[in-house]
């Protein structure tokens, strides 16, 4: 499939990559919006009751409670809650940073290091929704912190694996704007063109965390887009 077709999840087509009575792990799409928004979309919440809804022959309303959130032009791990104890717990633990998120990244231009530590301080404009990465503290910015390093060097571009200390808004986007490295197709952040489905080269590779009911570890491994630069890698 070429990368100019979108396709967006419905409950018939759906990436489940862990299912089980507390929780549901998809794989999110470009486009897909995980919480309803002002553009009145269909949210991936709504579309995965869907799906329960249908597989398991739920009579009246299916319980979900969003736990953490994509970007709508980001792919990748998104975990739901099926009950309210797992809701509980997984909020704790993302707030708390026990979870571990690695993300892959495709730029243009090469970072100046092979692998480095970014810290800078983002400053959150509600305005036109993005986020400034500034070296040093300024009023009413949040402390940001990234580990990166290049896996692949592509033909045109180079992926980098990502591992984010902390979850701030546009965290990742902004920080490697900032280097000089936008990721390729976020025209929001300096890219110069983009992608023909409207999404940028940023996926939610990978979480680690502990079952919130079971205790068991738990790592999920998000397929790549069907995309000849995602599949270079």
């Amino acid at each position: 499939m070429s990368s100019n077709t979108k396709i967006i999840s419905t409950k018939d087509n759906l990436q489940v990559l862990h299912e089980d009575n507390h929780i549901i792990i998809i794989n999110k799409r470009v486009g897909d919006i995980v919480q309803g928004d002002k553009t009145g979309d269909k949210p991936l919440s709504d579309i995965v009751k869907e799906y329960i809804k249908a597989k398991y022959n739920k009579p009246g309303d299916v319980f979900l409670g969003v736990v953490h959130r994509l970007d709508r032009p980001t792919t990748g791990v998104v975990v739901f809650a099926r009950t309210s104890k797992a809701l509980e717990r997984l909020n704790k633990m993302f707030s708390e940073r026990e979870t571990q998120k690695t993300y892959w990244a495709v730029v243009k231009n090469k970072p100046p290091k092979q692998e480095d530590n970014l810290v800078h301080f983002l400053k959150r404009n509600e305005k036109n929704n993005t986020s400034k990465a500034h070296l040093k503290e300024i009023p009413d910015s949040k402390k940001a912190s990234l580990d990166y390093k290049i896996i692949a060097e592509l033909k045109n571009y180079f992926a980098l694996e990502i591992n984010l200390h902390t979850g701030r808004h546009h965290q990742i986007r902004s920080q490697l704007s900032a280097i000089g490295s936008p990721i390729k197709g976020d025209l929001k952040y300096g890219f110069d063109r983009s992608n023909p489905d409207g999404g940028i080269h940023l996926h939610a590779r990978k979480l680690k965390f502990i079952h919130p009911v079971s205790k068991e570890n738990i790592e999920i491994v998000a397929p790549v887009p069907e995309d000849v630069i995602w599949k270079s890698i």
